[in-house]
């Protein structure tokens, strides 16, 4: 199944309702996205030579052009990859040069760096700012028919956020994108003809993917001018295009939250679709006091594509139930279209209740990574992605995350999940933020060493008080050792918090004493 029959049924089905919205305004109705689709997709074949299977790169910020772009790549069956914008140059040059991309799409914000690629990036023939005038004449050109993707042909490259190193390409099929889709019908929310897609977040990542079952379905895809996160912005178009939906990181529903304009205008949204990273208990209490029963959880990877386990609205709804603490702390129950195991080094299942690896396996599985055969063996072994991240499950099912398994703090023989750590720390008033790794330690084999963001510097919590409130909610053996005070914490483009960075401070800390 090729995405791009999806706007070209629309197309035929409903034709005058809007399609593509820019802001407040219609910028495409289904007719014209379809026929724009059918064009674009000729140019890219007759002008400039793309076959299909050929990469076409799309570095842009979130705009109209971006998914026209992306569907008319899927129209002349190409594969897609989408790049998050707010790369460094040199960046952005290793996954075009990794992916083999022969034309990237780029705007005028990004166009200086992107067109620096030629000559530089070998498969790199050339490049189109869209819009700008080549663009348009890529769109006069003949349409053609939509192009025959067969379930296991690669439709999308999703390059992961690579804080441990280079990005992987993990190669998404037509059949992934699909499940994908369907999943979130099943699992996540209903979607109808009249609803909208709000897209705040990058479109090279989750809110590209939840992008996907609103174009299925018919409902409009809403970008911001602003091209980002504008609480009074997001306000106002939650109020013109009702039934909006969107994804968004913890660290985004947490600054909407605090938002006025957008408190405001909540009782305009339908969904917030959130994950990509941990949502500390206090943040989403505060955020479900604002929104309401409007939140649902997802966990998952650019290797599943953002499909392993869920928690609804209704998990985050029933508070009468007596363990609804903890089961708003866990990630939720395996997502329909998967498998879901939590093993141990030997990928042998362990009991409920104890940590181990979790494992997934099921049509929405990435087929590998893009010319990396070793890391995909070694990921895919024995039929099951593994996803490096530690968890367990409770007697009804739901999976909680521990940690990331290289972030797994070990200390004289006993096992120390950061993210507990944190937990207790935030509960601190005057913490911001706080992230939690391991030191090594001659005696201990590692120390626990936790980075604190005061909310106000001046008057930065004690490591006195600290203690206090680790010893208030955890084992004495848990709580840090050495506190630092930082002014913030390092993170990726995603808002994911760098802890090799932090090792590596230490590291360096270390190695001057």
């Amino acid at each position: 199944m090729n995405p791009a029959v999806w706007v070209e049924r629309h197309g035929r089905r409903r034709p005058g309702d809007a399609a593509l919205a820019e802001g407040e305004g219609v910028y495409a109705t289904w007719a014209q996205w379809a026929e724009r689709t059918a064009r674009l997709a000729g140019g890219l074949r007759e002008e400039l030579g793309l076959k299909p299977g050929d990469r076409l790169a799309i570095v842009m910020r979130n705009r109209p052009q971006y998914l026209e772009a992306l569907y008319a790549a899927w129209h002349a069956g190409l594969v897609a990859v989408p790049v998050n914008a707010r790369l460094h140059r040199d960046e952005i040059a290793y996954v075009l040069e990794h992916s083999g991309t022969r034309v990237a799409v780029t705007d005028d914000d990004h166009a200086d760096d992107v067109e620096s690629l030629l000559g530089r990036v070998a498969s790199l023939e050339a490049v189109v700012v869209a819009p700008g005038e080549r663009w348009q004449r890529l769109g006069g050109a003949e349409p053609v028919p939509v192009a025959d993707l067969a379930p296991s042909d690669p439709a999308w490259l999703f390059y992961t956020s690579g804080t441990t190193g280079r990005p992987k390409g993990a190669t998404l099929t037509a059949r992934n994108l699909l499940t994908a889709s369907l999943s979130y019908f099943a699992d996540i929310d209903p979607v109808a003809a009249t609803d909208a897609m709000l897209h705040a977040a990058p479109l090279s990542h989750g809110s590209g993917l939840y992008g996907l079952p609103h174009v299925a379905k018919g409902a409009v895809s809403v970008l911001p001018e602003s091209g980002g996160v504008d609480g009074a912005e997001i306000a106002t178009l939650l109020r013109r295009w009702p039934g909006t939906s969107m994804f968004a990181a913890p660290t985004m529903v947490k600054r909407l939250t605090a938002d006025p304009a957008v408190v405001g205008a909540a009782e305009h949204l339908k969904t917030i679709v959130y994950g990509g990273a941990p949502m500390y208990l206090a943040d989403l209490e505060e955020a479900l006091a604002v929104f309401g029963p409007r939140l649902a959880q997802i966990y998952g990877q650019g290797e599943t594509p953002m499909t392993i386990t869920g928690l609804s609205k209704a998990d985050h709804a029933e508070r009468d139930h007596p363990r609804w603490h903890e089961r708003v702390q866990s990630v939720g129950f395996p997502r329909t279209d998967v498998e879901v195991a939590v093993v141990d080094a030997d990928d042998r299942p362990v009991p409920v209740g104890e940590t181990g690896e979790v494992l997934v396996r099921g049509d929405v599985v990435m087929a590998g990574y893009w010319d990396q055969p070793d890391a995909t063996a070694e990921t895919l072994r024995g039929g099951w992605l593994h996803t490096g991240d530690l968890g367990a499950f409770d007697d009804d099912g739901f999976l909680t995350l521990k940690d990331r398994s290289k972030d797994l703090i070990i200390s004289g023989g006993m096992n120390i999940y950061p993210r507990e750590v944190e937990e207790a720390l935030l509960h601190h008033p005057g913490v911001r933020a706080v992230a939690v790794v391991g030191r090594p330690d001659p005696q201990w084999g590692e120390t626990v060493v936790a980075f604190v963001v005061p909310d106000d510097e001046a008057a930065a919590p004690t490591p006195e008080d600290l203690d206090r409130t680790c010893l208030e909610r955890i084992a004495r053996y848990k709580r840090p050792k050495d506190y630092r005070v930082v002014p913030a914490l390092p993170t990726n483009n995603y808002g994911k918090v760098l802890k090799r960075e932090l090792r590596q401070q230490l590291a360096a800390d270390a190695g001057s004493a």
